[in-house]
Order: C-alpha cells, then sequence, then structure tokens
C-alpha cells in the first residue's frame, strides 16, 4: 500500500527526505513557503552576478556526502580551490585552519544541491504555502496540515517537520493533539535557540588577488565572522569584477537588523577595508543583503523526545536536531528521517 507523505520545507532536510524516499512505496508531497528550494542555502543573482548568500558551501564532511555530492552529477560542480583562513578579534589573519577539506557548490549555485535532488525523485513541491498548523485525527491516525490561507491538505500517514526549531514549535503549538507526547515535544524543540546573521553583498569593479577563499573569526570577537570571495566560485563573478559575501556577527546582525542597507552596507564595508587594509573597499559599486532571523542553531533538540511522535507519524529533521549549522548536518538528518519513514 502506498503511504502517503508530506513534508514541511523543501530545504537540505527536505529534499534529503525526499531523495531518501525515491525509492519506497510513497507519495510525497512537500510544502514550501518560498518560491524556491534549498533554504538557508540559497542563490541570487544581479548584475550579471551569482552569489551563495546564505550558506556558501557544502562541506566535505565524510565519503558518504562526497559520493552523494559527486552522484548528482559532475557537470556544474565546482570544488573550491583555495582555503579558509582565519582571523582574530584584533583583525590579524592567520593562514589556514582545519576547514580546508573540499568545498563544493554549483556553478549555478547552491540551490542546485536541493534541485538534482528533488530531480531524482516523483515529490510534488507546491511553493509558496507556509503552512499554519497540523492536525492528528487519532481514530483514523492520518494527518492533516493547513496553510495560511486555510487550505488543508491531506490526509497524510506522516508528516516531517524540516523548519527551524522556533517556527516548528509554532506549527505545533496550532495543532490540535493536545497529549503529554506533543506537549513534551513543543518544550524540546522551542528551547532551541538560534544566532542571528544579517549577510551584506559588497560588489567591486575590480578583482583582488588573495590567497584564500574566505576568512573566518573562530573566537567570535570581532563584529565581522566571514568573509568569502565568490569569484573563486567558476561560473559566479565575471572576469575582473569581485564580490563579498560578508556575515557579520550575531551580536552585529541583531543589533543593525532593520537598518537600511545603505547604512548597514557603508558600516560593514568599512569595517572589511580595514579588515584587508585596503581603503578601496570602503566604496563597493552595488550592494545586496539577506537577513537570516535563524541562521545557525545555538544548541539541539532532545533526540529522545523527537523520537517520541514516530509512532503516530510525526518526524523531524533539520540542523537543529543534530545541533550543527551546517548544510550536510541538515540534509543528513533528512536523509536519516526519510529511511525511518520508509521503514515504518
Amino acid at each position: 500500500m502506498t503511504r502517503d507523505v508530506c513534508i514541511v520545507g523543501a530545504g537540505a532536510a527536505g529534499a534529503g527526505a525526499a531523495y531518501a524516499l525515491r525509492e519506497a512505496n510513497a507519495s510525497v508531497t512537500i510544502l514550501e513557503k518560498s518560491r524556491g528550494v534549498c533554504g538557508r542555502a540559497a542563490t541570487r543573482r544581479r548584475h550579471g552576478c551569482r552569489y551563495d548568500h546564505g550558506a556558501n558551501y557544502v562541506k566535505d564532511y565524510d565519503r558518504r556526502t562526497e559520493r552523494l555530492v559527486r552522484g548528482l552529477g559532475a557537470d556544474g560542480l565546482v570544488d573550491i580551490d583555495e582555503p579558509v583562513w582565519t582571523f582574530d578579534g584584533d583583525g590579524v589573519i592567520s593562514e589556514g585552519d582545519e576547514r580546508d577539506q573540499h568545498k563544493w557548490t554549483w556553478t549555478e549555485g547552491i540551490t542546485q544541491l536541493a534541485k538534482r535532488l528533488l530531480a531524482e525523485t516523483e515529490a510534488t513541491v507546491e511553493r509558496e504555502t507556509r503552512v499554519a498548523a497540523i492536525d492528528h485525527n487519532p481514530d483514523s491516525g492520518y494527518w492533516s496540515v493547513v496553510d495560511e490561507a486555510g487550505t488543508r491538505h491531506g490526509p497524510f500517514d506522516s508528516v516531517l517537520l524540516t523548519p527551524p526549531a522556533p517556527q516548528t514549535a509554532g506549527i505545533l503549538t496550532e495543532m490540535g493533539w493536545g497529549d503529554q507526547c506533543m506537549v513534551a515535544l513543543r518544550e524540546a524543540i522551542g528551547s532551541v535557540e538560534y544566532r542571528t546573521v544579517r549577510t551584506v553583498v559588497l560588489h567591486y569593479p575590480f578583482e583582488r588577488e588573495e590567497p584564500w577563499y574566505a576568512l573566518v573569526n573562530p573566537d567570535k570577537t570581532h563584529p565581522i565572522g566571514w568573509v568569502a570571495r565568490e569569484e573563486c566560485k567558476e561560473g559566479h563573478v565575471p572576469d575582473g569584477e569581485s564580490l563579498l559575501v560578508v556575515q557579520p556577527s550575531p551580536e552585529w546582525s541583531e543589533a543593525h537588523y532593520d537598518d537600511p542597507l545603505s547604512d548597514a552596507a557603508d558600516e560593514v564595508a568599512g569595517m572589511v577595508a580595514e579588515l584587508l587594509d585596503d581603503e578601496r573597499l570602503r566604496d563597493p559599486d552595488w550592494v545586496d543583503d539577506q537577513g537570516w532571523r535563524y541562521a545557525l542553531p545555538d544548541g539541539v533538540a532532545d533526540r529522545e523526545i523527537l523520537r517520541r511522535g514516530e509512532s503516530h507519524g510525526l518526524y523531524f529533521a533539520g540542523d537543529w536536531t543534530v545541533g550543527e549549522g551546517r548544510v550536510h548536518a541538515a540534509l543528513w538528518s533528512g536523509v536519516d528521517a526519510g529511511e525511518r519513514i520508509a521503514e515504518q
């Protein structure tokens, strides 16, 4: 008998779950709030440039990640050669760290991860559908999912929730299943806090020569947390130009989250110019930004409590279920959840 499965969210976790279910006897529906897929692993195009303005790449975490990424096709796959260097709170740059593993994206952007995973499946993706609540019928055992427009989707045998923990907790708060299991789930998921990041993109009509792809502030004492050079990625930035993806610290991002872009970009460009000792960087020829209110999980939900809903067909996946704000972590949490659904 074919099982009907609903996945909320088409990010790396949701796409990974659908991929894991591709050979199962399951009909998969994905409800995604935005117009695109891959969530915080996002790509944007402006003025002839393409840039990954959330997660910057897929990390070579282990052999299964490499096998999966390469198995999705070599066409357009970009292995970033330049290393990641570090800098401290005083802006002193140091050569290298342990992050110099394979770093993958695609010429068409990191969203290709979810697009290629989903292309291997027969899942139906309903975009611009923001889920407000889920409901469980204890008599039939089926689930239904209600979006913000009031449309009810289902019935489903299983539901997998993949949004960031605060949004998932909000969905559970609105549901009609009020037993002790659900209370424990809401408390466990709601306890996971997130760091906020406001990405600022700075473009320049000239190219700088650097031995590094990105700089990271590991001791978290600088107002800038991350600077990456998109020109290191094939197909992203035209020759002779430079595009910096800057992710300030969570503290700076919180304080300046709602500042006008022009003001935020001026301040960030000034900090970058000082860090890289190049006054030209104070004056980008165009800028862009993206606020990530739930950028990185600052904790992890209790796995034992999360599994309590699985006997009823309720599953969870996402970086907050494993406590690591990385694309590969979200991806494999989704794959693992999909495999458990397939085994049910």
